[in-house]
């Protein structure tokens, strides 16, 4: 009962930010320079006033803000995302269809940087002040001062034009036709740079919050009483520090999956990745105001997701925080 009424109090509350964040959204896109009818008339080659007219009557443009904010609202609580004049499709059916993809690398490289991370963190803590440590903290210095685009077409460069074990862009083989395991290795490949050089990035960050962590938690009393008990290295280090040096790895790990959406972004447009990090790219440039906005909800409600598994992990890593 606890855990049902800590999941609904959650729920009821990520249910208020998200309606905050949607109207914010919805503001500060529309406060935005430019104006999307000018696009479309363009596009079409007619500028004329009557053909703006029109162009803001069928698409609400002409309505009043506050108007436009109501019916955009309403039906975003109706799962309507509203229509993509460019690509001539709602824009739920588009966020669904570039989705999965996004979804795929983001939770790819989430778990390269997790677990890379919180090795290399577990490994440098372990021999603190030799080489290794040194060497690790170096190297994870390095991946975090990078740019991100910047380590994506260095490791373009590298991995697929000099060595050829790569492929550079793109999702699958262009009109391969690949079925069952096939098509799921050839995806794999494809998706093997965009997830490190995403992953990498955030690797950084988890290693040296693990060893700083694990040496934190090393000089606490019930760990010096486990060394005092005969208690092998091993289990100490796994069971009473690793364990106890969890929890902030896991808050940072909760944080930082919201912001792998965006480092989607740059990750998805270097390397051609049809996901929604790409589409919000090209809509930005197009103006196309629905496709943005869905793709701020999307992006919103993941993280919110995210927050909230983060909070049901805690009850699994401290039992004290299960039992309040």
């Amino acid at each position: 009962m606890k855990i049902a009424t800590r999941i609904a109090a959650r729920l009821a509350k990520a249910a208020v930010v998200l309606l905050a964040i949607l109207v914010l959204n919805f503001l500060l896109i529309h406060a935005a320079p430019g104006d999307p009818a000018v696009v479309m008339a363009g596009e079409a080659g007619a500028t004329d006033d009557v053909f703006l007219a029109q162009l803001r009557e069928k698409f609400g443009l002409d309505q009043p803000l506050y108007m436009q904010l109501g019916k955009y609202v309403w039906d975003v609580l109706h799962l309507d995302l509203g229509f993509s004049y460019r690509q001539q499709m709602p824009v739920f059916d588009l966020l669904m269809d570039r989705l999965p993809a996004t979804l795929l690398l983001t939770g790819s490289a989430f778990a390269v940087s997790l677990i890379l991370g919180v090795a290399a963190g577990v490994l440098a803590a372990s021999r603190v002040g030799k080489w290794s440590d040194t060497l690790i903290s170096t190297v994870a210095l390095l991946f975090y001062a990078t740019p991100l685009f910047w380590a994506a077409l260095m490791g373009v460069l590298l991995f697929s034009v000099v060595l050829g074990w790569l492929p550079p862009f793109g999702y699958e083989t262009v009109g391969s036709g690949f079925t069952g395991m096939r098509r799921a290795l050839d995806i794999a490949q494809h998706l093997a740079l965009p997830a490190l050089s995403l992953g990498l990035f955030f690797m950084a960050v988890y290693s040296r919050m693990t060893r700083a962590s694990m040496l934190e938690v090393a000089q606490l009393d019930f760990v010096k009483t486990a060394r005092a008990k005969g208690l092998s290295r091993g289990v100490i280090e796994r069971r009473h520090i690793l364990r106890n040096a969890l929890l902030p790895i896991v808050t940072l790990a909760g944080l930082q999956a919201g912001q792998l959406v965006g480092g989607a972004v740059l990750t998805e447009t270097v390397f051609a990745w049809p996901g929604i990090g790409r589409l919000m790219f090209e809509a930005l440039t197009q103006r196309d105001y629905n496709v943005l906005l869905g793709v701020f909800f999307v992006s919103a409600a993941m993280v919110i997701v995210f927050n909230l598994i983060t909070d049901l992990i805690y009850g699994i890593v401290d039992p004290r925080i299960r039992a309040q």
